[in-house]
């Protein structure tokens, strides 16, 4: 079967289902974007999707960061190139290319997890990154574990001050968005994409 007709959702603009129910027999999402703040699980979530349907999925920050973390000159264009393609799954994030996303993207999955989930995740990542010496993107790892955690420019600062900057856009979207509140909910929508 192709992945086209194997993820189905409910069309009608900006509908939020707040179970992340999908109704079967509808036009099948082939451009799927994941938003959600820093740290939630959004790259895993998109790597599960592409897993159970068998879209591409292409991670953003390793598009974006090149060699001393500086943002790579073809970010943009190779950001637009996939946005062209028939079929993606991707996360919703770096403002200079929401836009061309959005403007293709079919359905928007929208990972909005509690709080204390979403720092406990992004804490537990952060120390586990530093500690190991994980290489993310492009050679870059995370800081020493005190600036990971404590500088001005760390990621878990970042995470506290954004965890709520996607209330008030997501609504405003002429997009189908699935609206995922739980991690329960994330299980029963992913349950309901074929394997």
């Amino acid at each position: 079967m192709p992945a086209a007709d194997l993820l189905n959702f409910r069309k009608g603009g900006g509908t939020v289902a707040q179970t992340g129910r999908v109704k079967p027999a509808q036009p099948a999402a082939r451009r799927i974007l994941v938003a959600g703040v820093s740290g939630i699980g959004k790259s895993t979530l998109c790597r599960e999707i592409a897993r159970r349907t068998g879209l591409p999925y292409t991670e953003l920050d390793s598009l974006h960061h090149g060699p001393g973390w500086v943002k790579r000159d073809d970010f943009e264009s190779d950001v637009a190139r996939i946005a062209a393609s028939d079929e993606w799954v991707s996360e919703w994030q770096y403002r200079q290319v929401r836009p061309v996303l959005e403007q293709r993207a079919e359905l928007l999955v929208w990972l909005d997890l509690p709080t204390r989930v979403t720092m406990s995740r992004v804490i537990q990542r952060t120390i586990k990154r530093s500690i190991t010496r994980e290489e993310l993107w492009n050679g870059n790892r995370e800081p020493a574990l005190w600036r990971a955690l404590a500088s001005r420019d760390s990621i878990v600062r970042w995470a506290w001050q954004t965890r709520n900057k996607w209330r008030p856009v997501i609504p405003t979207l002429t997009l189908p968005v699935v609206h995922l509140t739980s991690r329960k909910a994330v299980d029963e929508w992913l349950a309901q994409l074929p394997r």
